[in-house]
């Protein structure tokens, strides 16, 4: 018995039975790969975006005080007649505009106005911004639901793929370091090969962490994590990182306003007594600031910044300016916490551009995976038949791989459900259909 069949007698799968899995993983996965990593590498240097688009109102030449905030809101509601104000955002400097985020017909929108003269110098749909569309094109494919489905089943198979092709990688006999640390040049099959397997070693780690810190963006997962959460809670708990497969939520991604925002009614003073008592703390910026929601009193001011472990969220008097409630990243619960450092990590916030180059480095690297694994299978493939490697004997599983299995499936309920649904398929209709088994390299029936 060969050593790379040797698996199989411990009731685990053969090594041939773990390359089908990785060919038929990446086969799926290729494409979702190549679009997650490529926008993935954009949005990680969101704010460098931003402030390159926003730089013609963050150099204005303002001679002379600012008008008051509520002149300000006011100048910026005239632009949408009907609109209500959800956030008032802090300039970032003083030759910057004020930003002033607006719901307006159903839609929320960002209106930039002149600090002293109130002129309308921008007015875009929140929806519209740039950085917000790589977000949703990441995070569901801008079809919705049904993209944050397809993402989530991709990143699934794509954790397998990436678990497979470490087993795969791991060296079994290897006379140097040639293949296993570096690959080894000269071109041809082999350089790919070596090419392939060194790259997923070196970003493995980085990869399954991406994948998994990702998880509570999607429908499913992150819908499941958010109805656990809130079990047992009488109140709504509002999450601090995008859930549900809406990557740009309202008040939940890309620093968006608050929540049932309703119109101030607290006077005309109001906002900028507010804001003399938040712009004294020095919070990370973005800083929000929202009148009261339906049945609350107070105001609410906030620290957006990507890096979340730097948020923090604060409930203010309105009448007097006063500090009613302060609640720090370290005040939140465990769960949170680490789901907030975890989407942090993931966004390349966490720890300044050392962050954003490891996440771009890893984007880099799943890219080079995809088009390695192309070039392999396009230099061995066989003519007329996908070129699955060949099956290996049927054995017997051992109750320990199937328990890892089901585990596996349970962590990750669509890879579960889809497995369920690839053998079903498998079995009962493609097995059956001689030129479509012929094709894909399936065993016949049994």
């Amino acid at each position: 018995m060969s050593a790379a069949d040797s698996a199989s007698a411990r009731g685990w799968p053969a090594y041939r039975a773990i390359w089908r899995w990785h060919f038929y993983a990446g086969l799926f996965c290729i494409p979702f790969v190549l679009w997650l990593a490529t926008s993935g590498a954009i949005y990680l240097f969101k704010p460098q975006i931003e402030a390159w688009i926003d730089r013609p109102f963050d150099s204005l030449a303002i001679i002379g005080a600012p008008a008051s905030a509520r002149a300000q809101v006011d100048a910026a509601t005239a632009a949408l007649p009907g609109s209500r104000l959800l956030a008032y955002e802090l300039p970032p400097g003083p030759q910057s505009a004020v930003r002033v985020l607006l719901k307006y017909a159903g839609e929320d929108y960002r209106v930039y106005v002149h600090p002293r003269s109130l002129q309308i110098l921008k007015l875009v749909r929140e929806d519209s911004r740039p950085m917000r569309v790589i977000s949703q094109l990441h995070g569901n494919l801008l079809i919705g639901d049904r993209g944050s489905f397809l993402v989530e089943l991709a990143a699934s198979w794509a954790i397998v793929m990436i678990v497979s092709g470490l087993f795969l990688w791991w060296p079994r006999g290897a006379s140097g370091l040639g293949g296993v640390l570096y690959p080894r040049l000269g071109g041809g099959r082999r350089f790919w090969r070596d090419l392939h397997g060194v790259v997923g070693f070196w970003v493995s780690a980085f990869a399954l962490f991406l994948l998994l810190s990702g998880l509570p963006w999607t429908k499913f997962w992150g819908g499941n994590l958010k109805a656990a959460r809130q079990f047992g809670n009488d109140v709504v708990l509002r999450q601090d990182w995008p859930g549900g497969g809406n990557a740009a939520a309202a008040g939940e991604h890309d620093h968006g306003p608050h929540p049932d925002a309703a119109p101030e009614g607290s006077g005309g003073d109001a906002l900028d007594r507010v804001i003399a008592s938040v712009a004294a703390l020095h919070l990370a910026p973005p800083v929000l600031i929202a009148p009261p929601s339906r049945g609350a009193l107070s105001w609410t001011a906030r620290s957006d910044a990507q890096n979340r472990p730097l948020r923090v969220t604060l409930s203010i008097d309105g009448a007097s300016g006063a500090i009613l409630q302060r609640q720090d990243f370290s005040q939140r619960a465990l769960l949170d916490r680490i789901i907030g450092t975890g989407v942090a990590a993931h966004e390349g916030q966490l720890f300044g551009w050392l962050n954003q180059l490891l996440g771009l480095l890893t984007a880099l690297g799943l890219i080079t995976l995809c088009v390695s694994a192309l070039a392999m299978w396009w230099k061995r493939r066989p003519a007329a038949v996908l070129g699955a490697p060949p099956p290996a004997a049927a054995a017997h599983l051992a109750w320990s791989f199937t328990a890892v299995l089901c585990a596996l499936g349970l962590l990750l309920p669509m890879l579960g459900l889809s497995l369920i649904a690839v053998l079903a398929i498998e079995r009962l209709l493609l097995r059956r259909l001689p030129r479509a088994r012929r094709f894909l390299g399936l065993q016949g029936p049994a």
